[in-house]
């Protein structure tokens, strides 16, 4: 990881956010398809095409991975939705029905899917989390803790505390964490054996006050040391 760049804590991540779309210009849409396709090409290069099983929570997280899930079935991966709070809003039942007519399967029996899974991506909570974990998604935790199956976590385990990670104990362990825009202060407590960086959008002066690393070639990501 380059030795320099930042970490955010919770407000300054929104406030990056605030930034992106209010100085720059830049679309919530835009933003999280640019986020769910580094998230999917960060899995590309570490994993070999099988089955994933994305797991979709209520908030922007969730957006990222339902993103996520239609570029790895392009990526040639066999990929399933557990999406138990699914809500009103266009912007989400929008990324669904591109999942749909993807053939991307919505399932409801979480431990059976995570059990036949190569793979499981956490999309569950994003930094905008804070509190306790509630129903369905303390259940679901719970159930992807007791699982062999190596993990993948969007931006943040679920269940961490933004700035100071697994404080209640029932967050994930994952085996890949994807950063996205720039790190949150949680990740300096992440041993899982990949970190990637995604969100290849951020405008150079943006970049260089946060101390973003270049991103090598036309990659989406980057893997941080």
């Amino acid at each position: 990881m380059a030795a320099n760049i930042k970490y955010l804590g919770q407000k300054a991540a929104q406030l990056v956010d605030v930034d992106l779309m209010s100085k720059h210009g830049y679309a919530i849409e835009q933003l999280m398809e640019l986020a769910g396709f580094s998230v999917a090409q960060s899995i590309a290069k570490e994993y070999p095409a099988g089955k994933v099983l994305l797991c979709i929570g209520p908030g922007n997280n969730g957006g990222d991975g339902l993103v996520a899930a239609r570029h790895l079935k392009h990526f040639g991966y066999k990929t399933s939705l557990y999406y138990p709070v699914q809500p009103a809003k266009d912007l989400y039942k929008n990324l669904l029905h591109q999942c749909d007519i993807h053939h991307i399967p919505v399932v409801t029996d979480l431990t059976t899917e995570a059990k036949s899974s190569d793979l499981i991506v956490d999309a569950i909570f994003g930094f905008s989390f804070k509190g306790s974990v509630r129903a369905p998604f303390d259940q679901a935790l719970d159930i992807l803790r007791g699982v062999n199956t190596p993990i993948v976590s969007v931006d943040i385990p679920s269940g961490w505390d933004v700035e100071h990670g697994d404080v209640q104990g029932v967050g994930l362990r994952p085996d890949m964490l994807v950063s996205l825009t720039v790190p949150k202060l949680c990740a300096k407590q992440f041993n899982g054996r990949f970190h990637y960086l995604g969100g290849r959008f951020v405008p150079p002066d943006m970049a260089e006050e946060l101390k973003v690393p270049k991103y090598p070639g036309t990659d989406q990501c980057v893997r941080l040391a």
